[in-house]
């Protein structure tokens, strides 16, 4: 019988580069998607998915995901005070979506150091790791799909999406088995991390959503520097799906939506999108924007 995944990993030590000057002095991982930083929809997406126990990896500097994480008193009195029971409700729902915990990566030495960091948390058990890049729409089951094909293939899983040719580079590239009467499950036979223009094996990468199993940090602690100079992920999820130790490595393949906030056109984008589907700014904007675009 395996035990039910409860624990989720989410590295948040990253210097968020891409978005300087913004995140000089503030965690890119608390940049907003319309008025909420883009950690507490990862945050979110786990509790949906019944993992309720949450370690953040992160660096210098993040205290502000600290601080969005805990209570506010000053701010709540206020409000209460106010009678502002609406952006009270918002302000409190952070603090109480999970039970929270944070560890520094210390040396920033790439995603599968910063993984390992987490193993006295984890504690032999099985867990997620989400990547606080990648937002999945709150309507998509992805990290559900993807802890239920754990639990029923005792195996570590991860994400997978199609990507045109010319962005394969910038990802993990999977070489996958198809299996007889599943549409959206494969087994995984090679990975390579951010293959070069033209050489990638196949259109599936590897998105931000992993279902591990505990024995990846033994490979972890002996898997040497690989792209980048980095301790790669992919070449310890490599490991097992070679040589099929601990149940080897599937592929759920994702058709759903996933917004790219780590890229800087693509955060704009997930801000419209999401932007233009709620009900008290939907309205207003489709018309903003019918009236902006036609100029273009």
């Amino acid at each position: 019988m395996v035990r039910p995944v409860t624990k989720a990993v989410i590295p948040a030590a990253g210097l968020g580069t891409r978005f300087l000057p913004a995140t000089k002095a503030m965690p890119k991982e608390m940049l907003p998607v319309v008025d909420k930083p883009a950690i507490q929809y990862v945050v979110e997406e786990a509790v949906g998915a019944g993992l309720v126990d949450i370690l953040m990896v992160t660096g210098r500097n993040k205290n502000a995901l600290e601080n969005h994480f805990d209570r506010v008193w000053e701010l709540e009195r206020t409000l209460e005070a106010k009678g502002d029971t609406d952006r009270l409700e918002k302000v409190v729902q952070p603090t109480d979506l999970a039970d929270v915990h944070y560890v520094r990566q210390g040396d920033p030495r790439g995603l599968g150091h910063a993984v390992l960091k987490a193993r006295q948390h984890v504690a032999g058990e099985s867990f997620a790791v989400l990547l606080g890049d990648d937002i999945i729409d709150e309507h998509d089951t992805l990290l559900a799909d993807m802890v239920r094909v754990h639990e029923e293939r005792d195996a570590s899983v991860i994400a997978l999406m199609e990507v045109s040719p010319e962005d394969a580079s910038k990802f993990g590239i999977a070489t996958v088995e198809a299996l007889p009467g599943q549409d959206d499950l494969v087994r995984v036979l090679d990975l390579v991390e951010k293959p070069a223009p033209g050489s990638e094996p196949s259109n599936l990468a590897i998105i931000g959503r992993y279902v591990l199993k505990p024995e990846i940090f033994e490979v972890l602690a002996r898997t040497e520097p690989g792209k980048g100079g980095e301790i790669q992920l992919t070449d310890a999820l490599l490991e097992l799906a070679r040589t099929g130790r601990a149940g080897g490595v599937y592929g759920f393949v994702f058709r759903g939506r996933r917004f790219d906030t780590g890229d800087r056109l693509d955060y704009i984008k997930a801000i419209v999108q999401l932007a233009v589907e709620r009900d008290d700014l939907g309205g207003p904007l489709r018309e903003w924007l019918k009236d902006f675009t036609p100029g273009l």
